[in-house]
């Protein structure tokens, strides 16, 4: 995403003041129904189609491993002068060893902002800021972080982070060593199972991704009939496996640092009993997946004054064509399908009200069985 704004907006990631953002599309991958991190050419082309664009935000490596050419999109930025920011919050541990994707930093981004609690060991909330250059101003980045952090801050978190610091800088190859060595065990026995197809870096020889990461072990599990969604249920109710994520196509899991011999038997007995008992699950109606290019929908109003105009709940066969007045983001995975502001679409009502009927959660909707849409009031 671009900025037209300071870079106080592109640093914590929303839109300020009513400054509208502008979206650098992702590629869409249409036979895993996925999306992947822009290229710089995409990047390129928006920034001159926007010269007064303050800054890029990019999102790499995504929550299923696919990474972005993080220095091709730092040399278009920093052509345009303008910084690159970069939500690496799958990514505390690519600066520790070379068999991973790259790190932000090393790619030349002028900051990047880590969820260390995912990827790496600390507890939850734990998260850093990484800064170089000076296309971002220290004090600026400083205040903002003051400004919306809690001055109640818990040394848990802290003392947490450095641990996590300290045995990756002593132990982090050796541990990241023996972890990729075991994702590559995993993959390879998982290719041998019939009705699963695990993600690996196809995707890179594809063009769809710049690099891979190989601790994320995503498993697409339609040939058995069945979705992720439910193979994560059935993997939890019969296997006490909880999966780190799923979708109506696929489940995925992370390969740590703290994973041992055990852990990796049991997530491959448990994937190997989903193979076996597949076909006692019960059918359900698909999820009705659009066209990927039908989740690009047509901003109409600035987020902002979309959020907090007047609004009316109105039946969901009403809201086609309707400016959504809310966010909605079916869990799993959680990613918004709408955003305050743009235009809801058929497509789009009718993959979220099939998806309701599979069982997705839309906990952030007004109405979270969304038979009806909170959209803006019409003049």
């Amino acid at each position: 995403m671009l900025s037209r704004n300071a870079h106080k907006s592109v640093i914590a990631g929303v839109i300020i003041n009513g400054v509208e953002p502008i979206w650098v599309h992702p590629k869409f991958d249409a036979e895993r129904h996925m999306a992947h991190p822009p290229e710089p050419d995409d990047v390129r082309d928006r920034l001159r189609e926007h010269p007064d664009a303050k800054g890029m935000l990019l999102i790499t490596p995504t929550e299923l491993g696919s990474c972005a050419d993080i220095r091709g999109v730092a040399d278009v930025c920093h052509a345009a002068d303008v910084p690159l920011i970069v939500d690496e919050a799958w990514g505390a541990h690519l600066p520790f060893h070379p068999g991973l994707p790259s790190w932000g930093m090393d790619a030349d981004a002028d900051l990047v902002v880590t969820s260390v609690h995912k990827m790496g060991g600390a507890i939850e909330q734990s998260s850093v800021f990484h800064l170089q250059h000076d296309r971002v101003s220290v004090d600026v980045l400083k205040q903002r972080e003051d400004l919306l952090g809690t001055t109640s801050a818990s040394s848990l978190v802290y003392a947490a982070l450095d641990g996590w610091r300290r045995q990756m800088a002593e132990q982090g190859h050796g541990l990241l060593d023996t972890a990729l060595r075991r994702a590559e065990r995993l993959r390879a026995a998982l290719d041998e199972l019939p009705g699963l197809a695990v993600m690996g870096d196809e995707i890179v020889r594809e063009g769809l991704a710049a690099e891979f990461d190989p601790l994320k072990i995503v498993v697409d599990v339609r040939d058995l009939g069945i979705t992720g969604m439910q193979a994560a249920e059935w993997l939890r109710a019969e296997r006490h496996v909880d999966v780190g994520g799923s979708d109506s196509c696929r489940i995925s899991a992370s390969i740590t640092h703290s994973d041992d011999d055990e852990t990796e038997k049991i997530l491959l007995e448990a994937l190997r009993s989903l193979v076996d008992g597949a076909d006692s699950i019960e059918r359900q109606r698909p999820v009705r997946l659009p066209e990927p290019r039908a989740l690009e929908l047509e901003q109409a109003v600035l987020p902002r004054a979309a959020f907090f105009g007047p609004a009316e709940q109105v039946p969901a066969e009403q809201a086609v064509g309707r400016i959504s007045a809310e966010t909605i983001s079916p869990y799993p995975p959680g990613v918004p399908v709408v955003a305050p502001g743009e235009v809801i679409t058929e497509e789009v009502v009718d993959y979220l009200r099939s998806g309701i009927e599979h069982g997705f959660l839309v906990s952030d909707a007004a109405d979270p069985s969304l038979e009806t849409f909170r959209v803006l009031t019409r003049p």
